[in-house]
């Protein structure tokens, strides 16, 4: 396979992909995209996780305490998703015009934890 496809591929289902291609392939290359990729979309899952929680504790105090309390978490939600989708299109076309785009605190985070370059 070649190594821009592979590097798109990286991307496709976020970091599920992203593990998978930084399992089986050993190209710097693609390891990059992969690591980058498990920490990117890895982070907008734990962020889409905190801020459910928040929205929901915001819920049931709303509930209790009167309606409004829960209105910025809901405006969050589709901004995440609108970041997150931005991002996974970016980084998709980017892999496979064969640039090495970092994303700038998560490239160096990929760095750290899985040891690439």
């Amino acid at each position: 396979m070649d190594e821009k496809v592979a590097g798109l591929l990286c991307y496709v289902l976020g970091w599920i992909t992203g593990i998978i291609f930084y399992i089986i392939d050993k190209r710097p290359f693609v390891r990059f995209h992969a690591a980058q990729s498990v920490v990117v979309f890895g982070g907008i899952a734990i962020l889409y996780i905190i801020l459910g929680m928040f929205v929901s504790a915001s819920l049931f105090a709303g509930g209790i305490a009167g309606a409004g309390s829960f209105s910025i978490g809901f405006l969050l939600y589709p901004i995440l998703g609108l970041v997150g989708f931005v991002l996974w299109v970016l980084l998709m076309i980017k892999a496979y015009s064969g640039q090495k785009f970092r994303v700038p605190i998560a490239a160096d985070l990929a760095e750290k934890i899985f040891g690439v370059s």
